[in-house]
């Protein structure tokens, strides 16, 4: 069964435009989800604001949003200012340039969406759109209001449909420069340089989704589990003490561990 579509509108570039709809790509809804409650009574407990200087409980009605000036006073924002702040939507996702699909750094990726035609009367005009960016093996460039906010929208085929993907704004991406700058320059040795590219070809493989596991998930469920059981909880194992050890005889025994993906297949074959 299709998920509900998180916003419909139009797809537009020139004259062509279709009725589109996006859908999450990813959902938290399998994880394991907790309620806080009272250790006494196991009853659920609510949040409740209270007045940081009279530390009296504060209305729903009394509460908005504020803004802190350098100077330390406090602007108060009212509902319908912030709402009458709020750009209106036309519901479009007006296409205004076509870039090539790796032209944009993915730091900037923000959230991705299944975008698919919301009726069938525009599944031709939608398949042509799909169809010609993936002959010129371009991405589109789009923006809209989703969800209250101006976004900027990277739109990709995939498949028998587009991945539209929400993009961080300039201001929103830290600096790699600053990240980067106090990384020490340090000149490789050919021979260790040598031995790190064969353990790359030898480790080089295809990304599998399934196969990696998340462990935090595991372990809440296998928790939760031993609790309903009424067995003892298990622990994780203890962490391993790292050692350092030299480089270049780190490097030396890994290039001659034998991959393991060939060893497994050996052992199929056996």
């Amino acid at each position: 069964m299709a998920s509900r579509a998180s916003w419909k509108g139009y797809l537009r570039v020139a004259e062509l435009t279709c009725p589109v709809a996006l859908h999450a790509a990813v959902s938290a809804a399998e994880r394991i989800a907790f309620h806080t409650v009272n250790r006494s009574t196991g009853h659920p407990v609510h949040r409740q604001y209270l007045d940081e200087e009279t530390e009296k409980p504060v209305p729903r009605e009394d509460q908005v949003k504020g803004y802190e000036t350098a100077s330390g006073e406090t602007i108060t924002l009212e509902p319908d200012e912030v709402a009458a702040a709020v750009p209106d939507s036309d519901k479009t996702l007006a296409i205004s340039d076509f870039i090539a699909c790796d032209a944009i750094d993915t730091v900037y990726f923000d959230r991705p969406y299944y975008l698919v035609p919301a009726d069938r009367t525009g599944a031709e005009a939608y398949t042509l759109i799909r169809e010609g960016m993936r002959a010129r093996s371009v991405a589109a460039i789009a923006r809209t209001v989703l969800f209250r906010r101006v976004r900027t929208v990277l739109i990709r085929p995939h498949g028998a449909g587009m991945i539209a993907t929400t993009l961080d704004f300039d201001y929103e991406v830290r600096s790699a420069k600053d990240a980067f700058s106090e990384v020490p320059h340090t000149k490789i040795d050919k021979e260790m340089l040598d031995l790190a590219k064969h353990i790359i070809r030898t480790k080089t493989g295809t990304f599998d989704p399934a196969r990696f596991e998340d462990r935090y998930e595991a372990a809440l469920g296998e928790l939760v589990k031993a609790k309903l059981a009424g067995r003892k909880p298990p622990r994780r194992p203890a962490a391993k003490d790292e050692k350092l050890i030299d480089l270049m005889a780190a490097l030396r025994q890994s290039a001659k561990a034998k991959p393991a993906r060939k060893t497994a297949n050996r052992r199929k074959a056996g």
